[in-house]
């Protein structure tokens, strides 16, 4: 019997295995091993004549295919799967589709986000991935950029918090469990902090800034465990993400000790010759690349090539490529897939995608993630209404309501009909299903959003990607305008379903204004006209600016992108069969000539407005109502200065004065009165959501270190400054909604 070759014996030591396996490795094998390429074409070719790593948009056909050719290699080293599973296993027919970032965001709820990564791990390991691109850590400031509604919003505690709450539900209780998936922390790091919202483009950012509130979130990630962070595509000062040996390598693996595996996003290593320009051929691209640390590299094709004539001509050592392999085999190694390479399985996909117990809980998020901004009494709607008109583009679309990075969405093949519409209860589905038997529900499209041409630049883009077709405001369409004023007319309510579009929003897809498009405005203009109370319902991918008419509806709901199950929590909140808790974790500019917006911003501005506008938000960080009134009173300290290595707390005591309970979350924000630099004008810091009954009253505690009362100071080092401080709480970030007192830190 032929004895195993060490690096199959799971008997030794990791490290053992490695090194034997990169013992009889190939310079090409190592370079291919480094690779990760879209699988969508030829998968037999990659992993015959490439020796492909790793594969990324691979068809279910296409999973099981890929394996065993691998079967057949000469060393037969097991891919590593992956794919964009941010809000669900999107590209998976049946699969649960939870909402975006965003919409999960305004549950502030961390425990229910880990339970919703932990739901999607479990249906995407059963079809045989390993590895999700989530989460999405960036920051989101200028609300045109295309990819705000993958974030957590603008605020770098709460989406640190979302964010190791999602890397925990993935990864589970560790990689070896076969129900675990690779989280992946991206875009590390300010990919967001774009030049006028502008997907991709240079970010001007400097080391203060980032260590600031964009590094924070991803340091907690790396602490959290996550074991891969992808890289932005952008660079930062004229350096690349991809060769930032600062961030790379002084940062993330020096301070933090980060020990996990880097992957590029598509291709940034070709990116560096055609597209940045900082280097003259692949293989000196290549080599840059390697150099600063780079492990996997996505979507580069000619990188194979560059990397051997990188190694041929001296400009890369062969063990400069060991590096980056060895980190790759590890992660192979800790999940077992030598031994187990994890295959799509069909009983246990029966078993898993999609079940009952999965839809409650994608009900539970979607349920919280909805937020009440306006309500001037109409809502809760009474069961005995007797005429509803539902009106809108986003009344009755599925592929709105799942939004980007869902079968439609157009990043793979084989969904181009998108998700299986009977598995999604659109907000006309919900409304169907919640109102009284009595109820005449009349619906009315009333309006396009957009009309869309092909990029006359060409189908794809240089790095192979498909370039966005160009979206045209919709005009009106006085036929659908008059249906919809005619359902309004006769109704007692007008549910107005409006807000943006898969075209509108994602990657490559920034916008150059936030206001409603196409022929939405005309639509809520002409059925505010009619006298019929109307309720404005957002259905959309970032905060957009209203017009007058939506702002004089009698209430306003938000739900951003809010998954499969979106539709049936909307309509069970305008019934009142659940009470409104979410808020908001990004603000509404009024106008995009505000951007950027957000609450933490730095004090010294030349007054608080533009000479023709506020600066005021529309909607602020933190906002949101409920079907009742929570009274905040007796803010107290448990003492009136504290030391470095205490922890602070605070006391505030809540009253219902209502006639509905309430899930409220109570906000902690933090000021620190004099610094040594300019500093934010105030910090969320702690939070926490109680439920509170009609008629009830109390008292809540919330504790943080003096710690967390940092500043970055002019040299670039988060310390806490002595001194006093205000500490504020409250139901939003606003001021006129928060309680005042004041405490010191001393020495």
């Amino acid at each position: 019997m032929k004895a195993l070759s060490p690096y199959k014996n799971p008997d030794l030591s990791i490290s053992e295995r490695i090194a034997d396996l990169l013992g009889q490795m190939t310079v090409a094998e190592k370079v291919g091993q480094m690779l990760q390429l879209d699988a969508q074409n030829d998968v037999t070719d990659l992993i015959w004549n490439v020796h492909v790593g790793s594969i990324l948009h691979t068809s279910p056909a296409d999973m099981v295919l890929a394996a065993e050719v691998v079967s057949r290699t000469r060393l037969q080293i097991p891919l590593l799967t992956a794919d964009d599973c941010i809000h669900g296993h999107s590209f998976w027919p049946g699969a649960t589709i939870f909402p975006t970032q965003l919409s999960m965001a305004s549950s502030w709820d961390p425990e229910l986000v880990e339970k919703v990564a932990r739901v999607t791990a479990i249906e995407v390991a059963a079809t045989g991935l390993h590895w999700t691109f989530s989460p999405v850590l960036c920051i989101s400031r200028d609300l045109r950029w295309g990819r705000v509604g993958e974030t957590f919003g603008e605020d770098p505690k709460l989406i640190g918090d979302l964010g190791v709450a999602m890397v925990k539900g993935y990864q589970g209780e560790g990689l070896d469990d076969t129900t675990a998936i690779l989280a992946c922390a991206k875009h590390f790091v300010g990919y967001s902090e774009t030049q006028g919202g502008r997907d991709a483009t240079e970010a001007d950012l400097s080391p203060r800034k980032l260590r600031s509130w964009f590094l924070p979130p991803f340091e907690r990630a790396a602490q959290a465990g996550c074991r891969t962070f992808m890289l932005g595509y952008q660079s930062i000062d004229g350096v690349p993400i991809t060769t930032n040996e600062w961030l790379l390598t002084d940062v993330l693996r020096g301070e933090w000790n980060f020990t996990g595996t880097l992957v590029t996003d598509w291709d940034n290593v070709g990116r560096m010759v055609w597209g940045q320009k900082i280097q003259p051929d692949q293989a000196h691209a290549a080599a840059a690349a390697v150099k600063a640390g780079n492990d996997l590299v996505m979507a580069t094709p000619v990188f194979f090539e560059g990397a051997q004539e990188a190694v041929r001509t001296g400009l890369l050592l062969e063990s400069d490529l060991d590096k980056a392999v060895s980190r790759i085999l590890r992660l192979k190694f800790e999940m077992g897939l030598f031994e187990n390479p994890r295959l799509p399985d069909s009983a246990i996909q029966k078993n898993v995608i999609g079940i009952a117990e999965h839809g409650e809980i994608n009900l539970d998020i979607a349920r919280k993630s909805i937020t009440l901004l306006k309500n001037d009494g109409l809502l809760p709607l009474p069961k005995a209404i007797r005429k509803i008109a539902v009106v809108g583009p986003n009344a009755d679309d599925q592929h709105s309501q799942l939004g980007d990075w869902a079968g439609a969405s157009g990043q793979v093949a084989w969904m181009k009909d998108g998700n299986p519409r009977e598995l999604t209860q659109t907000v006309l589905d919900g409304i169907r299903a919640i109102a009284g038997d009595g109820c005449q529900i009349e619906y009315a499209l009333g309006a396009r959003i957009a009309e869309l041409t092909e990029d006359p630049e060409g189908d794809l883009f240089e790095d192979g990607q498909p370039r966005p077709w160009i979206s045209s405001p919709a005009p009106v369409d006085e036929i659908l305008l008059a249906e919809a004023v005619q359902a309004a007319s006769d109704a007692d309510v007008a549910i107005c379903v409006v807000g943006d579009m898969i075209a509108l929003n994602g990657e490559g897809r920034s916008t150059a204004t936030l206001e409603l498009f196409g022929a939405q405005i005309a639509l809520l203009d002409a059925i505010a006209a009619t006298g019929t109370p109307m309720i404005v319902v957002l259905i959309s991918s970032k905060p957009l600016a209203l017009p007058e008419s939506a702002l004089r509806a009698a209430a306003i709901v938000n739900a951003f992108n809010p998954g499969m199950k979106g539709g049936l929590a909307i309509a069970e909140l305008l019934f009142g069969d659940i009470e409104p808790s979410g808020r908001l974790p990004i603000s509404f500019a009024r106008h995009a000539g505000q951007l950027p917006v957000f609450y933490n911003e730095m004090p010294g501005q030349h007054g608080h407005r533009y000479a023709d506008l506020t600066q005021d938000p529309l909607f602020a960080f933190g906002e949101g109502l409920s079907y009742t009134n929570i009274h905040y009173s007796d803010l107290t300290m448990s003492k009136d200065s504290y030391a470095l290595s205490e922890n602070i707390t605070a006391q505030v005591t809540l009253t219902n004065t209502g006639q509905r309970p309430a899930l409220e979350t109570v906000q902690l924000y933090i000021h620190d009165e004099v610094t040594s630099v300019t500093w934010a004008t105030k910090e969320l810091k702690a939070y926490q959501q109680v439920w509170i009954e009609a008629g009830q009253s109390l008292t809540i505690e919330l504790t943080l270190p003096v710690s967390e009362c940092s500043l970055v100071n002019a040299k670039g080092e988060r310390v806490v400054e002595l001194g006093m401080f205000t500490v504020m709480v409250g139901k939003s970030s606003r001021d006129r909604d928060l309680l005042k007192t004041r405490f010191s830190v001393v020495g």
